[in-house]
């Protein structure tokens, strides 16, 4: 008997720990949640934006199926902006900065078009909504190798458009969207002008004990890293940071990113660099409505200058 339940529970820790090394790339990646996801994806048009649909083909052949938000001079409702005679709006636009949109792990790029449009109509930028492998309408299936390739595709496209081309490029990551932004920079050190990081973490095995206490003990398992707290030493202290987190957020704990936080601030005169808590009653998903969040980003982007 007792040989029986050793090897019974032998037998189930292997399949569990199989389970854990193989199936981690559809609990870190759950792009078909919530539901309906991989079909609905909702349209800038949806909230009234003018879009181009952005597709990118990536050098392992898989198809991106992205949104592009290119300003122009005058766009109905947004901030009102100097403009000069003779100027075109693609002349304009190259005057103001490119965001590029990394969202989070669950849903799609178009759950974030509202966020879009803050960029868009109240800080006039223009905004590259990436649509990761896997989900909403683009092909393939999502892991970090993938993703990184995903964000680096669609940053060779901007670096080689007649208009984008001449813009500062920011970056804007949301959760593991910030840990894909803090690898694009560090790969590309002189591209990258800042980058804007709500609720990220320092690595995904980092996070295991947090989020799956009784598999704590197996985090080498996990296979996903995303080693942020390593990249963003890489990132030169010429891309400032500015990082905003809920103290409520029920996935990543706030430790994360004070200690990311003073990664960043070890990188050298963090001059135009900013950390806030202050939505102290902020989770996972609401730090972005928060009271004083979008005046943050926007007194961030305006010290950025050209």
């Amino acid at each position: 008997m007792a040989k029986g339940a050793f090897a019974t529970g032998a037998g189930l820790s292997t399949v569990g720990f199989g389970l854990l090394y193989y199936g981690q790339n559809y609990l870190i990646y759950p792009s078909a949640f919530p539901p309906g996801s991989r079909t609905d994806v909702p349209k800038p048009s949806d909230w009234g934006l003018d879009y181009e649909d952005l597709t990118l083909v990536t050098p392992d052949n898989v198809t991106l199926r992205n949104y592009l938000l290119l300003q122009r001079k005058h766009i109905p409702n947004a901030t009102p902006m100097q403009t000069y005679p003779g100027e075109t709006d693609a002349d304009f636009a190259a005057t103001r900065p490119t965001v590029i949109m990394f969202h989070g792990n669950g849903g799609n790029a178009g759950h974030r078009v509202p966020l879009a449009r803050m960029f868009y109509i109240k800080l006039r930028c223009n905004v590259v909504m990436l649509s990761y492998r896997g989900y909403g309408h683009s092909d393939g299936s999502p892991s970090e190798k993938g993703l990184r390739i995903d964000a680096q595709t669609t940053l060779d496209y901007i670096l080689h458009h007649d208009v984008l081309s001449r813009t500062p490029l920011i970056l804007y990551g949301q959760s593991i969207g910030g840990a894909v932004a803090i690898d694009l920079a560090s790969r590309n050190p002189t591209a990258i002008r800042a980058l804007v990081l709500e609720n990220t973490f320092l690595s995904l095995p980092r996070m295991v004990p947090h989020v799956l206490p009784a598999l704590g003990p197996f985090s080498f398992l996990c296979h996903q890293k995303w080693d942020s707290a390593s990249r963003l030493r890489r990132v030169p202290r010429e891309a400032p940071v500015l990082m905003l987190s809920g103290l409520k957020d029920e996935v990543v704990p706030k430790e994360h990113m004070r200690e990311l936080w003073a990664i960043a601030g070890r990188r050298g005169e963090p001059e135009q660099e900013a950390q806030r808590e202050r939505e102290k009653g902020a989770g996972k998903d609401d730090t972005c409505v928060q009271e004083g969040y979008w005046t943050e980003v926007a007194e961030f982007i305006k010290k950025l200058g050209r």
